[in-house]
């Protein structure tokens, strides 16, 4: 599934490297790292060894990779290894009852655990950014209802770690 799941991140190079575009590299790539990290049992020095080698701003099979911030996809990724045993429990209780995290599919796991990470531990990116950036990378694996979830449970987790800046916005 996952070597499918790959062909989804192909995009054209945006002129310019602009650092949001590199962002978003490097958080379509962590959500990539963490779903083969879950489905495929890979450790975290492979994996940053495969994606820093192979796919980070790569050409395979004549498409173009963004490129990607390569620390910035390394703290995603390390972080939520780090963290993740704080992190799954706040989003089981963010997710609607009768659904707990272990039920939802690998991929969404990945981006919710990615962009749980990112709120509370990355202030310097807004919040309502980081819930957005997450929910497009979402679109890139599922439909509607699944994207509204992730952004319904990273709205949620945004609310606790970003409790400030949501009230300060009139939200």
């Amino acid at each position: 599934m996952m070597a499918d799941k790959k062909a989804d991140f192909k995009k054209p190079v945006p002129k310019g490297d602009r650092k949001a575009n590199r962002r978003g590299a490097a958080r379509l790539a962590a959500v990539q790292a963490l779903y083969q990290m879950d489905v495929g049992g890979s450790g975290i020095n492979d994996v940053f060894a495969e994606f820093e080698s192979f796919w980070l701003g790569s050409e395979i099979e004549g498409d173009q990779y963004l490129p990607a911030e390569e620390a910035f996809f390394r703290d995603i990724v390390s972080g939520v290894v780090r963290d993740q045993n704080k992190l799954d429990p706040l989003i089981d209780d963010a997710l609607s009852r009768g659904w707990p995290l272990q039920r939802i599919e690998a991929i969404l796991r990945a981006v919710m655990r990615a962009g749980a990470y990112e709120l509370e531990h990355r202030k310097d990116i807004p919040g309502r950014v980081v819930v957005s950036e997450y929910v497009d990378v979402a679109h890139a694996f599922v439909e509607g209802d699944e994207t509204g979830m992730v952004n319904a449970v990273l709205d949620q987790i945004a609310r606790q770690f970003r409790a400030e800046e949501f009230s300060r916005a009139g939200h």
